[in-house]
């Protein structure tokens, strides 16, 4: 595909049309008859200060969005790391950061992976999800943890909200049937024990054989084989309490286990198919919060969380024996903000949070069984009248590294600021220009540090910076049609990139050599028409260019665009609701990428363009209708790579029933 052709993708997300109400300097928590459980509010995306971009639960079922992959690339200036298939492992890059620049927050709490410093979020469905959300920067959300903060940017998963009306319990039952096997079983009970107390118990299990087949260019021909090894078997389990304390307060509880047992196919390269790898995930967490007014105007929310993960990975084809390696990462954190409001247009917020990580394998020659303490504090300022809102914010970062074995990396830390402001141009129109600036200092994982052969405890943090600025319109006509348009451009700039290098032919280490440098667009579109009373169109969609490049002076790479970097994407939707049958086309572009910083001759990865369709329908039966879906992806049977070697799936279909008790 060219870049003409890729450009042609210039539509956004979804307007609803609403008018919105001045913007507030402290959002007021919903005031529901009995407990919400679960949900997490976030800010107006029209007046934030920084580039927010939001898909609903609502969207997903128009876009034809089936899992978390498609949802994000609904999202402008994501690059989404994919290895194919229902459980390969995919992670999230904006706007060139690196996936270690992107927290992942669900429910208000961000994950963590010390091991790695990113988040796999195949492990995360839409079964439960209300929406995803991601803000780029610091939007003027204040009250949050330090730790949601110290990010480049931010992807927001929140579940979906029990109902809050009526004391009965409430069951949804859904079943999901796929190709290649794909079975997903989900079922949620949701009970208000009473107008203080709520519950809600959640689970789902997912099996796919994942062996699609595929056709993929080896040196001068087209092979064409099936993936195997590729099984998955995942379960998930989610427990959520709330109650509702006096003064308004809410004292929450999460629990989570999540558990995956899968193959893993490998690399098709030179005719070679054949792996025998198998990987078991665990994690399991408890968290505990309570959010309140202590007085008319100072308000305080605290979060305790206890972490566990575990990775089993074993080869049972390695030469010379079954090669098994165990990795056990565990987390201890707790939160503080107090949110003090100086007058109805200032507040005030000052954050803090602590955390304790180690790991420890099974191999004692791999790691030094590393451990940090981490220690991070905000204060943050945001003035806000009718049409201007700004936020200031200085964090402050501490790094303490310990190894029981062997020498430790030192102690690191730094001050960060950042700041961003919205400003309505006209009065009575909906016309918002957004500009900030945000400084972000990343500790290397644990693998970037102490990994054998590869991690260096020499290494410096990566200082980056990101400069934005960007315009929302956003216009409704006679109640039958709205439009909404963005667009942001951005620079950014990273200093002391952790970059990979050969210290010979067969190790290679990691040092701070690398700067990068990147500029681009980032543009959404979406309209809204009522064509009758029961006749609605929508169109959205989302445009990006960014070009991430090697600013390394002296390096042999410099003025290459870094590896998986598109410098070219964009989706878009057409939906038509109706009395009948809801139906929906939907496509996805890239322009070709390299799988390396070198470019080496004959590994560019071609660009592609997938389509597909969806129907849906709710059909009457009983208090609450059945909710019926069809969803063909691919339809075209595009054969491509998102990551080298690793084929995608072609043409597939999805059946998902869905039915509230």
């Amino acid at each position: 595909m060219t870049a003409r052709e890729i450009l042609i993708v210039t539509l956004g997300i979804v307007s609803t049309g609403a008018v919105y109400a001045q913007n507030k300097v402290v959002t007021k928590e919903d005031t529901l008859a009995a407990v919400s459980v679960k949900g997490v509010a976030r800010p107006n995306d029209v007046t934030s200060t920084a580039p927010q971009y939001t898909v609903t639960a609502a969207d997903m079922a128009r876009l034809g969005i089936t899992d978390i992959s498609g949802a994000l690339h609904r999202l402008p200036g994501v690059t989404l790391r994919d290895y194919g298939g229902a459980g390969g492992m995919k992670t999230v890059s904006v706007r060139g950061f690196g996936a270690q620049h992107t927290a992942v927050v669900y429910d208000g709490v961000a994950l963590s992976d010390c091991q790695s410093g990113q988040i796999d979020v195949s492990r995360y469905t839409l079964n439960d999800m209300g929406g995803l959300s991601l803000v780029v920067g610091d939007n003027d959300d204040i009250f949050i943890p330090a730790k949601n903060a110290a990010a480049a940017a931010t992807l927001h998963i929140s579940t979906a909200k029990m109902p809050s009306d009526d004391l009965a319990t409430h069951l949804t039952a859904q079943m999901k049937l796929g190709a290649w096997g794909y079975t997903n079983p989900f079922l949620k009970i949701e009970k208000n024990l009473s107008d203080r107390l709520g519950l809600s118990i959640v689970g789902d299990y997912i099996y796919a054989e994942n062996d699609y087949p595929y056709t993929i260019k080896n040196v001068t021909q087209d092979v064409k084989d099936r993936r195997n090894n590729s099984r998955m078997n995942s379960g998930r389990a989610e427990l959520n309490m709330a109650y509702r304390t006096s003064g308004a307060g809410l004292l929450s509880l999460k629990a989570y286990y999540y558990d995956n047992s899968r193959q893993l196919p490998g690399m098709v390269h030179y005719y070679v198919n054949e792996s025998r790898e198998k990987m078991r995930d665990q994690n399991a967490f408890a968290q505990l919060g309570w959010r309140g007014s202590l007085t008319r105007n100072l308000r305080m929310a605290m979060t305790g969380k206890f972490n566990y993960m575990m990775t089993d990975y074993k080869d049972p084809s390695y030469p010379g024996g079954i090669k098994d390696h165990q990795y056990w990462q565990r987390e201890a954190y707790a939160s503080a903000c107090l949110l003090y409001s100086l007058s109805p247009r200032l507040a005030l917020d000052y954050s803090a949070d602590y955390a304790y990580n180690n790991l420890t394998g099974s191999d004692v020659s791999t790691y030094r069984d590393p451990l940090r303490h981490t220690v991070l504090q905000s204060l943050t300022a945001k003035y806000s009248t009718g049409r201007f809102t700004a936020m200031a914010r200085l964090l402050h970062s501490l790094y303490m590294n310990g190894a029981r074995r062997g020498d430790a990396a030192d102690d690191v830390s730094h001050l960060s600021p950042s700041v961003s402001v919205n400003w309505q141009v006209l009065r009575n129109e909906q016309l918002y220009i957004r500009l900030s600036y945000k400084d972000i200092f990343r500790s290397p994982s644990f693998n970037e540090l102490y990994y054998e052969h590869y991690g260096s405890t020499s290494l410096k943090p990566e200082r980056t910076s990101q400069l934005n600025l960007g315009a929302t319109w956003r216009r409704a006509y006679a109640k039958t049609s709205a439009f909404t348009l963005t667009a942001d451009i951005y620079y950014n700039n990273v200093k002391d990139k952790i970059v990979a290098v050969p210290y010979n032919m067969f190790i290679w280490t990691n040092i701070n050599m690398g700067r990068v440098r990147a500029t681009g667009i980032d543009a959404t579109a979406g309209v809204t028409h009522s064509l009758s009373a029961r006749h609605t169109l929508i169109i959205n969609g989302n445009y990006t260019m960014q070009h991430v490049r090697n600013r390394t002076h002296g390096d042999n790479n410099y003025g290459k665009q870094i590896a998986y970097t598109p410098k070219h994407s964009g989706a878009l939707s057409v939906a038509w609701e109706n009395p009948w049958v809801n139906i929906s086309a939907n496509g996805v572009a890239v322009s070709s990428r390299w799988p390396n910083n070198e470019h080496h001759q004959g590994t560019m990865l071609k660009g592609y363009s997938e389509l597909g369709v969806t129907l849906y329908r709710d059909i009457s039966w009983g208090k609450n209708p059945l909710s019926l879906r069809f969803d063909l992806k691919n339809l075209l049977n595009t054969q491509y790579e998102i990551v080298g070697y690793y084929p995608m799936p072609g043409r597939s279909w999805m059946v998902t029933a869905s039915k509230k008790l």
